[in-house]
């Protein structure tokens, strides 16, 4: 079997109530620090293989464990980067309007939102990265990623791989600067 360290960056620098899926925003560098400390102190010593989301927000996570990780290589792919919600980026949920949200609840599984990804291809994306992690040399596959990965990467490890309604999708999310581990096995 084959453990995927799913960690999530620390806290974005954005108002709450902004929709910044895709967005490049920053994250907190205190929070940043703290979570690549326990981080390093927490993986295993021989993880070689390591990826992270092109948004600044995982990216900066990345090189500071690699300040205190030295030997680990954390390559940028773009699988793991969150869900692009398209022109709804940067603007509160609640400017978005009923219509809006209903109209994406009504069809959670194609419809994009903000004219950005819809579920089934975040699903497809993540899929894809997984499929690469099951493949990886070693035992744990590190992701610096985003909330929607994860809850997609759980959803896959699940046997899920397709949703209709978003009733389907997980509410429930790995906090700001956390992590989960998945276990899965290793393609033949």
């Amino acid at each position: 079997m084959k453990r995927l360290w799913l960690v999530r960056h620390a806290t974005p620098l954005v108002a709450p109530g902004t929709c910044y899926g895709a967005s490049d925003v920053a994250a907190d560098a205190l929070h940043t620090a703290e979570t690549a400390r326990r981080l390093a102190q927490t993986l295993p010593v021989d993880l070689i293989a390591a990826q992270c989301s092109p948004l600044q927000r995982c990216r900066v996570l990345a090189d500071a464990l690699r300040t205190l990780h030295p030997t680990l290589a954390i390559q940028t792919s773009s699988l793991l980067a969150e869900m692009d919600f398209g022109d709804w980026e940067g603007k509160t949920w609640s400017s978005l309007g009923e219509p809006a949200l209903s109209a994406w609840t009504a069809d959670f599984a194609h419809h994009r939102p903000g004219g950005g990804e819809s579920a089934t291809a975040l699903l497809k994306r993540v899929d894809e990265a997984m499929q690469i992690a099951s493949n990886a040399d070693g035992d744990d596959v590190l992701w610096i990623t985003h909330a929607g990965v994860i809850k997609a990467a759980r959803l896959l490890s699940a046997g899920t791989r397709h949703i209709e309604r978003a009733d389907q999708w997980p509410t429930i999310s790995v906090g700001f600067g956390e992590w989960t581990v998945l276990t899965f096995p290793v393609s033949s």
